[in-house]
């Protein structure tokens, strides 16, 4: 199979599906989505879209299927417990900087469902985002233990950490205001993630 070919008519439809949908079940929650407007904004009929996705809860599903595991794969760097303390948290904050930059949309839909209390989707964010978050928790614990880094809260730690890295796509309509302009900017990232870097690893470690 040549992994270069291009996508096939139904991957470039169930593609304008997905981001049409994931943009409006962002603004406007679960509830005040429609397949309608989903079908209207990807540009196809609301039956051509009902052959991709038969229900709305079934492409609700797969929009947070999407973000979760886009978010995971980015979250992978804390796994890394034989690296130096410092440069592993920077990576981390980085990768979270850069989904919020890159996938602002797809942050704010997990959002809305966590903010109204998971509702469809607890169960997966239990068996999925919960183990990961124990196993980071482990290599805290493994780095406290050799003396790696100073004795740290680390559950309540990657909750400081992910308030301030997502507050860049949750919050951006607010911070872009308080900044003046239209929309944040590169230059914002590249100095949310030297100083929320720095802040992180200062709690931890010694490394400045």
């Amino acid at each position: 199979m040549d992994i270069h070919a291009a996508p096939s008519k139904r991957d470039k439809v169930e593609t304008a599906i997905l981001q049409a949908a994931t943009r409006l079940f962002a603004e406007c929650g679960f509830e005040g989505t429609t397949i309608a407007a989903v079908a209207q904004a990807a540009g196809i009929s609301k039956q051509n879209l009902l052959y991709y996705f038969p229900t709305k809860p079934s492409l609700y599903q797969r929009v947070l299927d999407d973000v979760l595991d886009d978010w995971l794969a980015r979250m992978a760097h804390l796994a890394d417990s034989a690296g130096e303390p410092g440069e592993v948290l920077r990576a981390y904050v980085r990768a979270k900087l850069r989904f919020s930059r890159e996938q602002p949309w797809a942050s704010r839909v997990y959002a809305m469902e966590v903010i109204g209390g998971a509702k469809f989707y607890g169960e997966q964010i239990r068996a999925r985002v919960v183990p990961l978050l124990r196993r980071d928790i482990a290599v805290f614990e493994r780095w406290m233990a050799d003396g790696r880094i100073a004795r740290v809260n680390a559950t309540h730690l990657l909750f400081a950490l992910w308030a301030m890295t997502q507050s860049y796509a949750d919050f951006a309509a607010q911070m872009a205001l308080v900044l003046g302009r239209p929309e944040l900017t590169g230059a914002d990232f590249e100095d949310a993630e030297q100083l929320v870097g720095e802040l992180v690893v200062r709690a931890v470690t010694s490394v400045a």
